[in-house]
């Protein structure tokens, strides 16, 4: 099922549990959910249901429901003339801060072949900055990014003070010679997702492969929860 949010106009493809909600509503009721892009509310009533991944449009609180647009214009068929458009893709982009060490190229190409665009920055403080803007989907962290490792590091302490509505969306990987490998007690304890020994950064592309839709199983059905009482 895909809406259109009514504030920001983005696409929003929903679960099926949302799906099954609206569903299941009484007519003249409405179930209320949040669009991911701009942080709106919004109402969905029964009538709004497509019966697959048909496009409807959402109604926020009683507004009538938005208009579809019109045709597209045609004129440059006639001549075969058109205006070529860059195309913006919504690739998930991966914040890597690790120093120039053995094993930094093989985290990129990992990060890299499970979807993710990889940036890298060369201090805290730019890194922090970083994170003011850009919604970045997964942070990589080595312990020797900054002197003293993350018990004194100021970007860990940013990460792990970080409010749960936004950290939530954030797969956070340290790496470091002191972790155990995928050891789910010190990930837990040092607020990341999954920690990765040193010696094992040759096959974090299969650590990757495994731990990150393990991460959307368990989260996943949180967040459509969340969405779903509007409180997110």
């Amino acid at each position: 099922m895909i809406v259109d949010c009514p504030h920001c106009g983005k696409q929003l493809k929903l679960g099926d549990k949302i799906r099954e909600s609206v569903r299941a509503l009484e007519p003249g009721r409405r179930v209320k959910i949040k669009c991911v892009h701009c942080g709106t509310p919004f109402a969905l009533d029964q009538g709004m249901e497509s019966g697959g991944e048909g496009r409807v449009a959402a109604s926020s609180q009683g507004m009538a429901r938005i208009r579809p647009p019109g045709p597209p214009d045609t004129d440059w068929l006639k001549d075969g003339v058109f205006e070529e458009k860059d195309v913006v893709e919504d690739i998930p982009r991966a914040l890597l801060l690790m120093p120039d060490i053995p094993g930094r190229e093989q985290v990129i190409k990992a990060a890299s072949a499970v979807g993710y665009r990889v940036e890298q920055e060369e201090n805290a403080v730019l890194a922090m900055e970083r994170m003011l803007f850009v919604n970045y989907a997964a942070v990589f962290l080595h312990s020797r990014f900054e002197p003293g490792g993350i018990a004194t590091g100021v970007f860990h302490r940013y990460m792990s003070r970080m409010n749960m509505t936004r950290r939530r969306y954030i797969f956070y990987v340290l790496i470091g010679e002191q972790f155990s490998t995928l050891y789910d007690l010190q990930a837990m304890t040092c607020s990341a997702n999954i920690v990765v020994n040193d010696s094992d950064i040759p096959y974090i592309g299969t650590i990757l492969k495994k731990a990150i839709p393990e991460y959307e199983a368990l989260f996943g059905p949180i967040m459509e929860e969340l969405r779903i009482a509007g409180r997110i």
